[in-house]
């Protein structure tokens, strides 16, 4: 985007840290870096004013937001094909019942085969992992499960129980598998998937604003590494999975409003939009210059956590 917008691009580098392979354009290096945590584009004029006409700060304010914002979107785009790709080839569970275990919960309120779980507690549910999520998540407190049946909305109240050989709540129901889906229904399930990890990203960042979090619900390039190696091991559609969650949460992380990440300046080019009023570019690049060292010392101290205190899986 920012070559179509006939901004000059320095460098284009997949990763972060030290340069492990480089090759010189025309007019841009493009590098592969040694950590596997997202990428940037270096253009004329993103950190410091520039009087050339291709320098990005003497760009449009449309046009810049167009340039910054494709990354998130691109990640989201990803995610979306990925989970398409996976759903084409391996198919995909759907929130609808396809048998209910007896004496369980679900068949003791009334729910049968063929039924779709279409809320939890009036948060929709658009996958079969939204569903699941939302009755690990319960902790054994009662839930709203609106469900429709031949057309008709009826609610029920679900208690899950603790399965003591699984260690996790459940309701007693398993999900239709579908097989052999067609490209509409793959990209269907690739929207929904990729909503589906936006909400619980969503609430993840709920939770921790919230000082609820744990040391284990972060993880950093070390935890990266890990869960890619053991996702390679388990197959292809494994790992493809692993990559579009990752891209998904790159699009979430970026868009947060902080400087020096897409969200910061998808902000301030609103803010021109909308105001006509330009800020100081110089003003902007010492802002980013220290959000983006923040950004650093923060990754140096979730890499400690990943050494000191690893997620195990």
């Amino acid at each position: 985007m920012a070559k179509l917008n006939n901004v000059k691009v320095e460098e284009f580098s997949l990763g972060m840290g030290p340069k492990l392979l480089g090759i010189k354009g025309k007019e841009t290096n493009y590098l592969i870096k040694a950590f596997p945590i997202g990428g940037y584009v270096k253009m004329l004029g993103d950190e410091s004013a520039s009087t050339d006409p291709r320098a990005f700060n003497n760009k449009s304010p449309l046009r810049k937001l167009s340039i910054v914002i494709a990354g998130p979107i691109m990640n989201l785009i990803l995610g979306i094909f990925l989970f398409a790709m996976i759903a084409a080839n391996k198919g995909y569970l759907s929130p609808i019942i396809d048998s209910v275990i007896v004496n369980q919960p679900a068949q003791i309120v009334g729910l049968m085969p063929g039924d779709k779980i279409v809320k939890v507690n009036n948060s929709k549910i658009s996958t079969w992992e939204d569903f699941v999520t939302s009755v690990y998540t319960s902790n054994g407190s009662a839930m709203n499960v609106t469900y429709s049946r031949e057309n008709v909305l009826k609610t029920v109240k679900i208690t899950p129980v603790k399965d003591t050989e699984l260690n996790r709540f459940i309701v007693g129901i398993y999900p239709t598998q579908i097989t052999n889906p067609n490209i509409a229904q793959s990209v269907k399930y690739g929207f929904s998937e990729t909503y589906s990890l936006t909400k619980q990203t969503a609430g993840f960042f709920k939770t921790l604003f919230a000082g609820k979090a744990k040391m284990n619900d972060f993880g950093g390039p070390v935890t990266i590494i890990k869960f890619s190696g053991a996702a390679a091991k388990a197959g292809l559609i494994s790992l493809m999975a692993f990559a579009a969650y990752i891209s998904i949460q790159l699009a979430i992380f970026n868009i947060i409003p902080f400087p020096a990440l897409d969200g910061g300046f998808i902000f301030l080019f609103l803010f021109e939009i909308i105001t006509g009023k330009k800020v100081d570019d110089n003003k902007v690049g010492v802002i980013n210059y220290i959000g983006f060292a923040i950004l650093m010392a923060l990754m140096v101290l979730v890499t400690i956590k990943d050494i000191l205190y690893p997620i195990n899986f």
